[in-house]
């Protein structure tokens, strides 16, 4: 049976000639959202399988920040849109 790709709306990965440094999609903690919001963004957005991103939820929440995600900032800037339109707060670095 085929496995459908859940992800297809994330980017792959690009090598460019602009911007080819490694930098961090770092999502920090807030007192309005709920573990499983957070938890479901980081699968639909970011990609990560639903443990992976339930540990970075738990971290998040216990030490106020996290590096969810490495890349190029044209593989991390759509996924900092999409979390910060879930009013979720994310800045590259």
């Amino acid at each position: 049976m085929k496995e459908q790709n859940k992800n297809k709306d994330i980017p792959k990965q690009e090598k460019s000639f602009h911007s080819d440094k490694t930098h961090f999609l770092i999502l920090y903690n807030d007192d309005i959202h709920t573990i499983d919001y957070v938890t479901d963004s980081l699968v639909s957005i970011c990609g990560h399988s639903p443990e992976q991103a339930l540990q970075c939820t738990i971290i998040i929440h216990n030490k106020g920040s996290y590096e969810v995600r490495k890349g190029t900032i044209n593989y991390l800037t759509p996924m900092k849109t999409a979390l910060s339109e879930k009013q979720l707060r994310a800045i590259i670095k």
